[in-house]
């Protein structure tokens, strides 16, 4: 996979050489490039905005310098323009990011992340593409606002990226994680010692007993996901639960819905 970030803070990215993702470039996995956007401004003062058009606070960023940029990242004009490119523009007032965008982009050939600053990039940057043919996303990272799109760029390329093959030591990792396939927050984890600070790790884990641990991880994730994240356990699938499932849902106060198709509070 290749990945673009263009910033006018190209330093700000310099973290992308830690950890599994500097190693996945490292190992040749993650062919990932930052850009300075200033490098596409054409007067000396290097500018990437202007005031709003219809007034109102703040400065807005430039489509022209913006198109001159994207424009080149994606090889438009060269021929060699990827069909499965995606520009991602991060934006509080974008759908929000979940882990199922992260598995869909996981498997695209270039994503391009296009990181605003100030009231945000002028909105015919992502038209124009949108009607030349990329897909375009404008995401938020949560119901929040940060001073640019850097952040939530890191965010995003660290949760699609670990989804790459090879990414990730133990792909089996991956599999019971929170938000994953299950549709489940993720059961709480122990390690040694077995005793610390007056606290036991449950005995079960201790048994050996493979099926038991399995069943105790799955009533602690169902038991977490209801009481931290109750809008996961009214999107379960009941045809995928079994009957203990059911039980245990029933007794923390939720049944299937008259139609079947859902949970809902008892």
């Amino acid at each position: 996979m290749r990945v673009d970030v263009v910033s006018i803070f190209p330093d700000y990215l310099s973290v992308l050489d830690l950890s599994l993702v500097g190693k996945a470039r490292q190992r040749g996995l993650l062919d990932l490039r930052v850009h300075d956007l200033r490098d596409w401004t054409t007067d000396r003062h290097r500018t990437v905005d202007d005031t709003p058009f219809g007034g109102g606070a703040g400065m807005v960023m430039r489509p022209d310098v913006w198109g001159q940029a994207i424009d080149e990242v994606l090889g438009a004009g060269t021929g060699t323009r990827s069909e499965g490119a995606h520009l991602i523009v991060p934006t509080p007032s974008g759908e929000v990011f979940t882990q199922r965008h992260a598995e869909s982009l996981a498997s695209a050939e270039q994503l391009v992340f296009a990181c605003g600053r100030y009231e945000g990039i002028d909105a015919r940057v992502a038209e124009h593409y949108r009607s030349a043919g990329v897909t375009v996303h404008e995401l938020s990272i949560g119901d929040y606002v940060l001073n640019g799109g850097e952040v939530a760029s890191l965010v995003m390329i660290e949760a699609v990226a670990r989804l790459i093959p090879g990414m990730v030591g133990n792909p089996d990792s991956l599999v019971e994680e929170s938000h994953g396939a299950a549709g489940l927050l993720e059961y709480p984890v122990y390690t040694k010692p077995p005793s610390w600070a007056d606290l036991e790790i449950p005995e079960v884990l201790l048994s050996g007993h493979h099926a038991k641990i399995e069943r105790w991880r799955r009533d602690q994730a169902l038991e977490r996901t209801a009481a931290r994240r109750p809008d996961m356990i009214e999107a379960l699938d009941v045809a995928g639960l079994d009957k203990h499932d059911l039980k245990l849902l029933a007794e923390l106060g939720w049944v299937p819905g008259a139609d079947g198709g859902g949970l809902t509070r008892a």
